[in-house]
Order: structure tokens, then sequence, then C-alpha cells
């Protein structure tokens, strides 16, 4: 191993590069930043729906975001903690916004899983665990807002266990129940509990004080005693935290906190360093692994334009998989075989940027202007590499895209294609309607008005949608697609999407689509990836 490599290993132990997954309204936004307050990358935490003059989160800079108080895009948080790296790509909490979702937990190595203290595990919770579980992603569970009323801490963890097949192993433990929080144990050391004074607003660290055993049971009396019989009762059952359990996706270990109260985040920040695993190898397309210490290379797992509106520039996210990223350097785009330089690379906090010379594996690097690149692409120096390619999820919502004002044709057709490559929506066309009419194709309905509303912003070319009434989408080949648009028995249309020139037949339902398989059994129709069924 030569110098570079055994730099390159070091520096990869040091990474850990994770994402914070929930359903919507569980805190995820509010979880991100106590996590850069504990680390001290920012001074004070903001709020997701913030009052007129606060500042607010800095992960969420969409204007979008920032009036519904959602996380629409995928930002990325860097910063350092007991001298480790930490990664955060911090994901979209809306369920129409999944693929992005999917796309960004390609580039990580571990996930919080969040969940609301009084509603469990939710729909979008259920679904973005079965994506960490399909990657081989392990899984830390924060328990989250326990300073409101809520569910029984024993019955949260029967229902992850029940529902997910997943062992949780509580590292920490609630003293009093839901909604009256005394404190935490930490099940490492339970001859002392930590209370907690939260700070107005949340937006400091709440100050944390060390409560002797004696002292906690005297003074909390009966919170004190479940506490400790629940213990107790976890212990006889084994549920003790297992390393090797938790990275095979086994187990998960499991804390309790509020984020919006800054309690428990700090026992979340250490268990991140401590338990999370630091980058590895990397599978291949077609077998074989590159590992962190072989020659550079990366993966495109998101494209975003115009975070920076004063600028309009588009930046390709790529995940440093092995070896040193250096700025400046030529390296090969894998899908075309082509060289590609590396002139413009930033790293990226929320909106701010500043330029970076030199990135690790774990690292996510911002490839600024980087028209060439797509979401999938690899890059890599050296020895060739290919890692496998990012799967599509099965759009269930459909609508015709026209510009409002012909004459701005051409920023119309610059803007879709610009959101195409974003993966904001699929788009697809035909020879029947143009492209002055292509179909835009979403997971869910909201990804529409991120349309219009940037189509307009950033592009000066509003445009007017028209849904169509169609809900189901299975892959074709050209027979299929011919046949099915000359069908004159069956509601459908067949399209191809422009991102990959497949053939798409859409339907209004699975009724439609299995008539239209019984009239033409050799034609071709398969199912995509999280098809709604």
């Amino acid at each position: 191993m030569n110098a570079t490599s055994e730099w390159a290993a070091g520096e990869a132990a040091r990474r850990r590069t994770f994402a914070v997954i929930s359903h919507p309204d569980a805190g995820k936004s509010t979880l991100t930043e106590a996590l850069a307050l504990h680390a001290h990358a920012i001074t004070s935490a903001g709020a997701v729906h913030g009052k007129s003059g606060r500042r607010g989160v800095a992960s969420d800079w969409m204007e979008m975001e920032k009036t519904r108080g959602i996380s629409v895009t995928s930002a990325v948080l860097q910063f350092a903690y007991r001298d480790r790296v930490l990664n955060l790509l911090d994901t979209p909490g809306h369920a129409d916004f999944s693929e992005d979702t999917y796309r960004v937990l390609a580039a990580v190595d571990c996930a919080v899983m969040l969940i609301d203290a009084a509603k469990g595990l939710e729909e979008q919770t259920r679904k973005l665990f079965d994506v960490c579980r399909h990657r081989g992603i392990p899984v830390i569970t924060f328990i989250n807002k326990w300073d409101r009323p809520g569910r029984e801490a024993l019955e949260l963890l029967d229902e992850i266990e029940r529902e997910f097949r997943l062992r949780p192993t509580p590292v920490n433990w609630p003293v009093g129940t839901a909604g009256y929080l005394r404190g935490l144990v930490d099940v490492r050391e339970p001859e002392r509990m930590l209370r907690y004074t939260r700070t107005p607003g949340g937006a400091h660290e709440a100050s944390e004080e060390v409560v002797p055993a004696e002292r906690a049971a005297f003074e909390e009396g009966a919170d004190w005693e479940q506490a400790v019989e629940e213990l107790q009762l976890l212990e006889a059952d084994g549920a003790q935290f297992d390393r090797a359990s938790f990275l095979a996706g086994g187990s998960t270990p499991v804390f309790f906190g509020a984020a919006v109260s800054n309690i428990g985040v700090r026992l979340l920040l250490d268990a991140i360093v401590d338990l999370a695993p630091p980058p590895g190898a990397r599978e291949l397309e077609g077998g074989g692994s590159r590992s962190v210490d072989a020659p550079f290379s990366g993966l495109v797992f998101k494209v975003q334009a115009n975070m920076d509106p004063a600028h309009r520039d588009r930046i390709a996210f790529l995940r440093v998989c092995s070896g040193v990223f250096e700025r400046g350097a030529t390296v090969t785009r894998a899908s075309s075989g082509k060289p590609f330089a590396t002139k413009y690379a930033h790293s990226v906090f929320g909106q701010d940027r500043s330029m970076v010379d030199t990135a690790y594996p774990g690292d996510v690097v911002g490839l600024v202007n980087a028209a060439a690149l797509r979401v999938g692409d690899t890059l890599y120096d050296g020895p060739p590499a290919l890692f496998p390619p990012m799967p599509t999820f099965a759009p269930e919502h459909f609508a015709v895209a026209r510009p409002v004002d012909i004459s701005r044709s051409k920023q119309f057709r610059r803007g879709i294609a610009q959101l195409d490559e974003e993966g904001v929506v699929q788009v697809l066309v035909s020879d029947a309607r143009g492209d002055q009419a292509p179909v835009l194709a979403a997971v869910g309905p909201m990804q529409f008005d991120v349309v219009s509303a940037r189509m307009a912003g950033e592009f000066s070319a509003p445009v007017r949608l028209e849904v169509l009434p169609y809900h189901l989408a299975r892959a074709t080949d050209a027979a299929g697609a011919d046949t099915l648009n000359r069908s004159q028995l069956v509601k459908g249309e067949a399209l191809t999407r422009i991102r990959d020139k497949a053939q798409l037949a859409l339907f209004p339902d699975r009724w439609q689509a299995n008539s239209f398989q019984r009239q033409f059994p050799d034609a071709s129709l398969e199912t995509l990836l999280a098809a709604h069924e």
C-alpha cells in the first residue's frame, strides 16, 4: 500500500456518512439542526416553523421549504465532532419525494431512523426502512418528542420488533413517561441519571446535570423505580447492544430524547461516532468491489440547479467512494469513457459553500457547473470502476406540461430538461404529443408544485399543467407500446422516458392493466420498483 492509499484509508476511518429518515413531521429537520448545534457547527438552532424574524433551519434553503415547513430537496451538512468528520445527508421528509431519498440512501453508510413517540411507526418510515434493508444499511433509532404526551417506551420497542423484524437494543432509557420526561439513563451507566434543563426556544444546548442513582431515587420516586424495573426487564430479555448484529441489520440501538429541546442529542451524536460504520469497500456493477484505499472513485447521487439564485449554477453531488479526490484533477466518466475535469469543487453546508481541494471516502463534494454529469454517474481514476445504476421509482401521478407563453418555448424546454436531469420528475414524450407537451411523471403530486415554482422562478417560463387520468405505470417494450397505443378497448397510453429511453405503459388503474394483459398476453408488462399495488 502506497502513502496515498494509506492516507485515504486513515481518513476514511475518521468518516461517518449518514442520513436521517422519518415520516413527515417527526422532527427530522429539527434533529438535523440539533446534531449540528451539539457539534458546534452552528451557534444556534432554528425552527422549521419559525416565527417572523427567526432564522430557519440551515439545511432548508428552497423558498417552498421555508414557507411550508418541510424538506423537499436533500441537503448535505459536513461538520467535525470528536476528531471525526460527520457527513449528514438530510433527506426529503415528504413522502412525495421518496425517489430523491432513495438516491441519497445510495450515498450513506448508516441511517438514523426518527420515530415520533406518539405516532410510532408511520407509512413513510416503513417505506424508507425497507430501502435501508434492501441496501444493507444499518439503522440507529431515535425516538423523538419524549417531552410530549405519547406511547409507552416498551410498547414502541415491541412495535419495532414486530413490524420490522428488527431487534431493538436501548442505549439510553427515559425516566418518566412521554410528556413528563424527568431525565435519561445511559444503559451502560445505570448508576446515574442525566437531567436536562432546556433553553428558551431550544436555540442552544440544554444544560445537562449528572444525578447519582440515590438522589434520583429520592427526587423522582416512582418514575425512577419504573425506569429501573424496565431496564432490568430489558436486560433479562437479552436486549443488549451487539455490534455485529447491528451492522448485519439484525438489530438497532435505540435512543430516546427530544430534538426540539436538544435533550438526548449528544448521546445520539456520540453513538454515530462510536457505533456507525466508517466507509468500506463498495460493490461494482458486474461483481467485485472497490476498497477505500484504491485509486479515486465516486458516485453522483444527486444533481441540483440554482441552489444559489445569484449564480444560477448547477451542482452534481458526488460521494467519494475510494482514494483521494483532488480538485483540478482530470478523471474519467465511466458511462462515456471521456475525461472530466474537477476544477470547481465545493463542500456544501445547506446553501453555504466553500472551495474544497481534497476529499476522502465518505465525503460529499459538490461539482459546480458539471453539465455533463447525471444522477448515477461513476467517476474514477486508475483502474476502471462502475457502480450499479440508480433504480427509478414507479410514478403514480402524470400531467402534461405546456408553456403559458409560447414565446418562452426555449426556456420551457431548457427548464424541463434540467428538472428531468435532477430527478425532480421523470419526463415522458411521444410523437403524438410532441416536445412542447411533455408528460411529467411523479411519485407524488407535490412534485408538480415544485416544477411550477421552479419553472416560473428560475427559468422565467411559467407552465400550465393538465393532470392525466393515469395512476399506474408498467415497463414495456416497443412492440407492447405500439400495441397499447393502437388498442381501442383499453384506456391507456405508452410513452418514452427521456432519461433512459425506457418504454412505459400508463393505465388508470390495475384493472385496466390486467385487461390489457388478458387481451394481449404476448405484450410485455413488468412491474417497476416501489410500485404501489
